[in-house]
């Protein structure tokens, strides 16, 4: 599977490979790059929109000005000219006819004003030389006028008193003509303002314009963003969506596209790899689903045997509880009694015969209990629930108070001990067979002293039993847990070898594990851990 695997996975990089080295051009964008692209139009197009508009803006703001704040003011101006130089040349008429010097008051104040007026013109149209060249006529003439008719006519008044009146006349014509060259004057200032507002309609026609086509552009350009964008990225990631969901729903043999920008193509070729894989997977899956259920059905066949042969054997339990200890009970009796009439016939040997007869008797009545027992541990004895240990070591100290009584032994135990979950009965049996070996292998100079621990773990408890005894060598330390294994004889002390290996029974039923410390050589020390109790009441 892991070959056939490795030879998929490689086909699919050599695939990607050809596959990327025939890219060019537009298919190696990514969608970063695709974005890159439309930002970068769309800022090209703003900036060129935005220059635009601000040439047309510009150009209309400059037209505007050069109407509003140019070419009227210098209209109003050249008015204001023109009633300065006739306020002139009423005030020189009205002193030759009349010799009065009030009329010439008119005359000097439009000297002034009209200075005043012809250098206001200048500066509004001075970018205009046409313009500056009538104003400048108009200068010449009303100067002409003056140095020609008004200052002398005036002194000659002042002089004599008398003008005559065709002096007078031909001073009138003379500013005709200053007339004349005013008049000129504002049809050249309406001609150049009708210019610019006819320029600035068309200007402002061509901005309008401008912005109309700039808006279009926009629409255009944000239409075709979003197709373009729909059909080089949303169209490509639906189909990679469909094609997974409908993968997602169970048609594994549909194929991934690979469309789009270069790494959404990427994607949907891993995405394609992945497939390829699982199908595969799910085939092999499917082969070993096959050889599992065959599997199933020979261990379910395995299981029906185990039941009968569990079924067996609680039939072989029931017969050795009941039908096997009926012979040795009646042997033992009947050797008894054979003792009790017979003992006086029979010699020394004859009655150790029927005392080694009923020892036997008793004893594999004892083995064939303790063996009973042993079975029960984790079949019939596993009624799980909250245990208090220090009721149930209380009660194995119960059991066995007449051996503590007859060897005066002292028991050192923590108080209080945890709650643990597990098989009342099973614990108390615990206890009791811990506490009755120490007791039982004692030493023979000193009274029995049996110290009892408990300590927290992380999730558990530590349990140790300490005694004074005899100890056991630590090469033995596996040993004594396996049933039947003696390391005394008979004779030196009773039992049939099943405690201790009843406790590992017991404490790996529960969970935990049972040792013997060999680093304690004063006595010995058997020691155990049981999971601890969760806040929810269940064991960690």
């Amino acid at each position: 599977m892991s070959e056939q695997a490795s030879v998929l996975e490689r086909q699919a990089v050599q695939k990607v490979s050809r596959t990327r080295g025939g890219e060019q051009g537009w298919r190696r964008l990514t969608v970063h790059g695709w974005f890159v692209l439309m930002i970068a139009a769309v800022s090209v197009l703003v900036v060129t929109c935005v220059v635009v508009a601000t040439v047309m803006l510009d150009r209309t703001a400059r037209l505007s000005d050069q109407v509003i704040l140019r070419i009227s003011p210098a209209r109003i101006e050249a008015a204001q000219l023109r009633s300065t130089l006739i306020d002139q040349e009423t005030g020189v008429r009205g002193f030759l006819l009349t010799g009065n010097e009030d009329f010439l008051q008119p005359y000097t104040a439009g000297v002034a004003a009209e200075r005043h007026s012809r250098e206001r013109i200048a500066a509004l149209i001075g970018d205009r030389p046409e313009l500056v060249g009538e104003l400048n006529a108009v200068r010449d003439a009303a100067a002409a006028w003056r140095r020609d008719y008004a200052e002398p006519l005036t002194a000659d008044k002042r002089a004599d008193g008398v003008i005559p009146a065709s002096r007078i006349e031909s001073g009138k014509h003379a500013f005709d003509q200053i007339r004349a060259l005013l008049d000129r004057q504002d049809d050249r200032l309406a001609d150049a303002r009708q210019r610019a507002q006819e320029e600035l309609r068309q200007v402002e026609q061509v901005r309008n314009l401008a912005f109309v086509v700039m808006l279009i552009l926009f629409l255009v350009a944000g239409v075709a963003m979003a197709v373009l964008l729909r059909r080089a990225i949303g169209r490509p990631l639906d189909e990679l969506r469909e094609a997974a969901r409908d993968i997602a729903a169970g048609d594994f043999d549909r194929a991934i596209p690979a469309s789009g920008p270069a790494d959404i193509r990427e994607v949907a070729r891993d995405v394609e790899s992945m497939r390829t894989k699982i199908v595969f997977a799910l085939e092999e899956f499917r082969k070993q689903h096959v050889v599992l259920r065959e599997q199933a059905a020979g261990l379910d066949a395995q299981a029906e045997e185990l039941r009968r042969s569990n079924a067996e054997l609680e039939q072989f339990a029931y017969v050795a509880s009941h039908d096997l200890q009926e012979p040795l009970r009646k042997i033992a009796t009947f050797c008894q009694l054979l003792q009790k009439r017979y003992g006086d016939v029979l010699d020394e040997r004859g009655l150790q015969y029927i005392h080694f007869a009923v020892d036997g008797a008793t004893r594999m009545q004892v083995l064939i209990n303790d063996l009973l027992t042993f079975s029960r541990v984790g079949r019939l004895y596993d009624d799980r629930k909250p245990v208090d240990l220090a009721e149930s070591l209380d009660k194995a100290l119960v059991d066995l108070s007449a051996v503590i009584e007859e060897t005066g032994a002292e028991i050192e135990r923590p108080d209080p001990l945890p709650n643990v979950i597990g098989d009342p009965t099973m614990l108390g049996m615990l206890w009791q067979n811990l506490v009755g070996n120490a007791l039982k292998f004692r030493a023979p100079d000193r009274a029995p002293r049996i110290r009892i621990t408990c300590e927290q773990r992380e999730n558990e408890w530590l349990f140790s039993v300490t005694d004074n005894g005899i100890g056991v060598e630590a090469e033995f330390a596996d040993k004594i847990f396996i049933i039947f294994q003696r390391l005394h004889s008979r004779e030196a002390y009773s039992g049939t070898g099943i405690g201790l290996a009843m406790c590992k029974k017991i404490v790996e039923n529960h969970g935990g594990t049972i040792w013997l410390d060999t680093g304690h050589t004063e006595g010995a020390r058997i020691s155990f851990t049981l999971p601890a109790v969760t806040d929810e009441g269940a064991t960690a």
